[in-house]
């Protein structure tokens, strides 16, 4: 009744432009006729939970039912959320000044609240070194709404910027990380994140996945903004698979710098492994939290976490040549049955 009721309610509130757009591009790479593509993905709807951006990112219409069957579909997705996330704590992690409040052990950087009432005093701190700033709003998620700031911004005082500030829409102000150099060698216009998930099962407790986010010479390394992710060996910290992005490109090298990406080794990989163990127990009521974790020259640190995580980084066809998703892993630890 449920899996029904989520689909109904999907039905509803369809953006029928973009589904339109995506079933142009579906009929492009599959060679499928439009008839038997709508009809495949209304069916892997209502079996599997799966909105028709699932059936695009996991390349559905190559798979038979076995291999449907271990998609992490957004239906799904919403589901391991729900049994795993008590509401009334995701507070800790969907604003970030109570996150980096939290975690302060893990995030090390300056961070400044910014309200009208902002002490100038706080802004004149974090501004003095003169380095380039990054601005948050205080909820969000893929990247939007998050804006670099230069010098220029506060060559005219303090109260003007915080007014400059505030007018973007900025609820947190931050250093910026500096990354690891060979995170840098990667993609250098963004800080290539570490997207760790860590969930508290019935069955057992710890890493179910983790993928490594690439920028692609924009700011942010989101996939929602361009970039893109490849897989991570959980016991080695080595990228197993070629970098994909949200729009089906894969890439075996980074388009601008030429770094290859397969056998790529996340420095600091077990120190990065181990904060986000230890803090999955900090809330033990949110047992499922996605970690993005940025890899400094002096180690690991916590960029934010996810309340909801994503479920379209951990299921891009291109991570999965054989067709066999990522629910099974998650099925080591809960039963989703």
């Amino acid at each position: 009744m449920r899996r029904l009721s989520y689909f109904f309610h999907r039905v509803v509130r369809i953006d029928r432009k973009r589904m339109a757009d995506t079933m142009d591009v579906l009929v492009e790479r599959s060679g499928k006729s439009r008839a038997w593509l709508l009809a495949d993905m209304l069916r892997c709807a209502v079996k599997y939970n799966a909105g028709y951006m699932d059936y695009k990112i996991a390349q559905m219409w190559k798979l038979d039912d076995r291999q449907k069957r271990t998609v992490i579909t957004r239906g799904i997705s919403n589901d391991i959320v729900r049994r795993m996330n008590d509401k009334s704590y995701w507070h800790f992690f969907d604003d970030k000044t109570q996150f980096n409040t939290l975690f302060a052990d893990h995030v090390r950087r300056k961070w400044v609240l910014i309200t009208p009432d902002t002490d100038l005093g706080r802004l004149e701190d974090i501004t003095a070194a003169g380095k380039p700033l990054i601005g948050k709003p205080l909820e969000g998620s893929s990247g939007q709404g998050i804006l670099k700031y230069q010098p220029d911004d506060w060559a005219e005082g303090m109260e003007a910027f915080r007014a400059k500030l505030l007018a973007d829409g900025i609820g947190i102000l931050e250093e910026i990380v500096i990354q690891h150099p060979d995170m840098a060698a990667l993609c250098p216009t963004s800080v290539n994140t570490c997207r760790i998930a860590t969930l508290l099962g019935d069955k057992k407790q710890g890493i179910v996945y983790a993928f490594l986010r690439i920028g692609n010479g924009k700011v942010m390394d989101n996939v929602d903004c361009g970039g893109m992710a490849a897989r991570i060996d959980l016991d080695s910290g080595m990228l197993l698979t070629v970098g994909a992005d949200k729009a089906g490109n894969t890439y075996e090298k980074h388009p601008m710098t030429g770094t290859p990406i397969v056998g790529f080794n996340i420095p600091y990989w077990e120190e990065a492994k181990a904060m986000c163990l230890e803090a999955a127990q900090k809330v033990p009521q949110m047992r499922f939290v996605a970690w993005d974790v940025a890899i400094t020259p002096d180690g690991p640190t916590f960029i934010e976490g996810n309340s909801f995580p994503s479920h379209a980084v951990p299921q891009f066809a291109a991570h999965y040549p054989d067709g066999i998703g990522i629910l099974p892993e998650f099925e080591k630890f809960i039963d989703l049955k």
